[in-house]
């Protein structure tokens, strides 16, 4: 597999998912450039590094880069778990599913969803929006508008990350 395909298959699951490329490669670490590179297949060169948290964040893998292994994940399940951690109320993946799928603030939930925000590794973000959409019958580009409603309502320290 050469950066051509790579790159390829990077586009094909962005769009998938609603991602922009600058919000791809924020979430990636990278900058818009490098992902429109890559996509464009016009990059020299990508660190080994980088395409594998690249292709993390996406939820692919080499071989060639598929999404099977994602598909037998719960992410919403997984998200709101990681958001309950050191908190009293237990954020229900129901209500995340919810918050995701409206851009309202689950009462009581307030400070889980800020965990899911702040703390939750983007993978299992990208999985929770994935599944919404999924859920819903949306394209993920709408799950994650009201991502970027939940931030300026409530806050977040990754706020350049979802807005």
């Amino acid at each position: 597999m050469n950066l051509y395909e790579v790159g390829q298959a990077v586009r094909a699951r962005r769009l998938a998912l609603g991602l922009t490329q600058l919000r791809l490669a924020r979430l990636a670490g990278l900058s818009r450039q490098t992902v429109q590179q890559l996509e464009a297949g016009t990059i020299a060169d990508l660190s080994f590094g980088r395409v594998v948290k690249l292709l993390g964040v996406l939820g692919l893998s080499f071989a060639p880069p598929t999404i099977k292994a994602r598909e037998k994940k719960r992410g919403l399940w997984m998200a709101a778990k990681n958001a309950s951690v050191s908190y009293k109320g237990e954020l229900t993946s129901e209500q995340l599913r919810h918050a995701l799928a409206t851009g309202h603030l689950p009462t009581n939930h307030h400070s889980q969803l800020l965990h899911f925000l702040d703390e939750t590794p983007l993978q299992v973000v990208v999985m929770a929006v994935e599944e919404t959409a999924h859920l819903e019958g949306v394209p993920p580009a709408q799950i994650w508008a009201c991502v970027a409603q939940l931030t300026r309502q409530i806050g977040s320290m990754r706020s350049n990350l979802w807005l």
